[in-house]
């Protein structure tokens, strides 16, 4: 079934100097309404966009959203934080970070993407920070928190481009943010490295391949993709969202690579935000907890407490 449609997906047709962009050839995720167990606490979760999951240890009543608005039909009154999830997580493990901030009072919005979201963006990651950013305008004055993983740093960088092109409308909305968690953050650069490894995580052959498509498609797919790609790194790095950020990343990770990090973070700092990072000499991609569980807690227990967030450790 790979095969199959790796072969769909890497198939482009040049007629005339032009491309012939594919539609969507790639499976999305099937979401559900279903409790969810973590660490110590049943979680309630509830799909509230194609794309959009909410998770709270409360069993809330059927929350749906306008789907032009995306205005909850219920009254948000706990503080939010936004997940960013990396390609294809699987819940159980959102769930794993989600409950260290169930445990601060906190209710989750757990944000994914797509590959075919992430390959076409004009159709598939800004539609999503669309939602998103309607979504944080629109529902509750509480304070948020962001902790993000991999390509969810460019599904945000989205939501940023579009926030700067209307300042006036929504800079209130960032400025509740009170703290932002990078893990393993992944910009324009480390696509060709990272997007196969996440489509075909155990086929090295199918990884090559795809690859070499992805490279292509950069190359040959400019005003459908790649400038949108490098439009949102930019933003990304002179954020207009100025709160406190914490990167957690590894020097033997190349997708989240350590110096990209760096580099925002010391720009970040530049500009007069409050910034640090945490680098662990040996860690895989976005699986730093679950090699160093008790420095992970301690490092975003420390940001948190640092941002007036933290009432209580796990």
């Amino acid at each position: 079934m790979e095969v199959g449609w790796l072969r769909a997906a890497v198939s482009l047709t040049v007629n005339r100097g032009k491309t012939t962009c594919l539609k969507n050839t790639f499976p999305r995720p099937l979401l559900s309404c279903a409790p969810m167990v973590g660490a110590d606490r049943l979680a309630h979760t509830q799909a509230i966009h194609s794309n959009m999951l909410y998770i709270s240890d409360d069993n809330n009543a059927k929350l749906k959203a306008d789907p032009s608005t995306m205005k909850l039909n219920h009254d948000i009154k706990k503080p939010l934080c936004i997940i960013m999830n990396w390609m294809r997580a699987k819940p159980s493990h959102v769930q794993k970070y989600a409950a260290l901030y169930l445990a601060q009072g906190f209710d989750v919005v757990s944000v994914s993407c797509t590959p075919w979201q992430l390959t076409w963006p004009v159709k598939g990651s800004q539609v999503i920070a669309d939602r998103l950013l309607k979504f944080l305008e629109v529902n509750s004055q509480n304070p948020l928190v962001l902790h993000g993983f991999s390509v969810g740093a460019y599904v945000w960088a989205e939501l940023l481009v579009q926030a700067v092109q209307d300042k006036q409308r929504y800079q209130p909305v960032l400025d509740r943010i009170v703290s932002q968690v990078w893990d393993s953050a992944a910009d324009i650069h480390e696509i060709p490295v990272g997007f196969p490894t996440a489509v075909f995580p155990r086929n090295k052959l199918l990884q090559e391949t795809f690859r070499a498509y992805i490279k292509l498609h950069m190359k040959l797919c400019h005003n459908l993709a790649t400038k949108h790609y490098m439009k949102a790194t930019e933003v990304f790095h002179s954020t207009p969202c100025r709160a406190p950020g914490l990167f957690l990343v590894s020097k033997t990770d190349p997708i989240g690579a350590e110096h990209r990090s760096r580099d925002v973070c010391d720009h970040w700092v530049r500009s007069g935000m409050k910034c640090s990072v945490k680098c662990w000499d040996k860690s895989p991609h976005v699986l730093h907890y679950s090699k160093h569980p008790e420095e992970y807690k301690a490092a975003v227990f420390s940001h948190l407490d640092q941002c007036g967030l933290l009432k209580k450790k796990l």
